[in-house]
């Protein structure tokens, strides 16, 4: 079984799971008055994220699900409102923090444009009559196929964001996907947000955590956040170390997702029955709504031919490419594609 239907089924590798048995570790859930814990690898993981992003400081936590409620818990309270798209994962999934019996946080909606990212304009108009507490963007858009934000882009978002005087929340959990793409760096994107969420354990290949980053009294602040919500850690150093040796050796990697991403697009492109999205990063979205079944049976027809793939939304199904697939495996899914696209002849 070839198995795309997500970049979190990454395993680490050797060289990662060893790189733990040279690492002192402490418990990173006791915080000193600077709200740094006691495991130095967990310190050290934070510190060379906050590098990485440009930022003061970041914030270790389990999961990025956790990074964004964190993120906009500490910024907002019950009835604030915070301006998102429909279609993002803090919304889409995410919904503790719009939930009634939780944050409840009240969601404005903008959309994006045909290229998958935010329209600037809409938002513009939306901030003429609206006062949100937050702004929220996703950078690579998932639901939208893996979609980059230009710089040119983050800049307007700024722009407007400033203008109406409110911050910026990136959720970045495919961060150095879009850096990769867009061949610039990750603070490059993050100078124009203020808080931003990456996750170690997508495509970077880390088993477990995310890290929220920004400035040095915001991170106090989502600590104690961090804390009421469960996410305290104790020895998480185990983790952390991988969550560092993935940032040092495995972010250049990530364009070879890509590459086989783009491989299974251009091939792909010619099916009769089903349509491939565009392939700017490691995520392929297939549109099946003219088929007349549902996303599920979809799914259910690649899996008993071999492939793997996962429901996107009621009309669209996703692969992903990641680190454990090999180009036999590409081309291997590209053939069961094609063989499914028959079936329906």
């Amino acid at each position: 079984m070839i198995d795309l239907r997500s970049d979190t089924l990454t395993l680490p590798g050797r060289e990662m799971l060893s790189c733990i048995l040279d690492k002192s570790f402490g418990d990173s859930g006791r915080l000193n008055a600077d709200g740094r814990g006691d495991d130095p690898c967990v310190n050290e993981l934070e510190d060379y994220a906050a590098a990485l992003t440009g930022k003061e400081r970041a914030v270790f936590l389990p999961s990025g699900t956790m990074g964004n409620h964190v993120a906009l818990l500490t910024r907002c309270r019950p009835g604030d409102v915070v301006l998102m798209d429909a279609g993002q994962h803090i919304y889409r999934t995410e919904k503790a923090t719009c939930d009634p019996r939780f944050g409840q946080i009240r969601p404005i909606f903008y959309h994006l444009t045909k290229d998958g990212y935010p329209d600037t304009a809409e938002i513009a108009a939306i901030l003429k009559t609206q006062r949100p507490k937050l702004l929220c963007i996703e950078n690579t858009h998932n639901g939208a196929g893996g979609t980059c934000i230009p710089v040119s882009v983050m800049a307007e978002l700024r722009a407007l964001a400033d203008e109406s005087g409110i911050p910026i929340h990136m959720d970045g959990a495919r961060l150095f996907n879009a850096a990769t793409a867009l061949g610039v760096e990750a603070k490059e994107l993050c100078r124009f947000a203020d808080t931003v969420m990456f996750c170690i354990s997508k495509g970077l290949g880390a088993p477990i955590g995310s890290l929220l980053c920004g400035t040095r009294d915001f991170c106090l602040e989502a600590s104690a956040t961090r804390k009421l919500l469960g996410g305290n850690m104790r020895q998480a150093g185990v983790v952390a170390a991988m969550g560092l040796y993935a940032l040092r050796h495995n972010i250049p990697d990530l364009a070879e997702d890509h590459r086989r991403a783009g491989i299974a697009h251009d091939a792909l492109a010619g099916l009769r029955h089903f349509r491939i999205g565009s392939a700017q990063t490691n995520i392929l979205i297939i549109d099946i709504e003219g088929l007349g079944i549902s996303v599920e049976d979809f799914i259910e027809r690649a899996k008993a031919l071999g492939l793997w793939l996962s429901k996107s939304t009621d009309t669209h199904a996703r692969m992903v490419f990641y680190r454990d697939i090999t180009d036999q495996q590409l081309y291997q899914a590209i053939d069961i594609m094609k063989a499914l696209d028959q079936t329906f002849d």
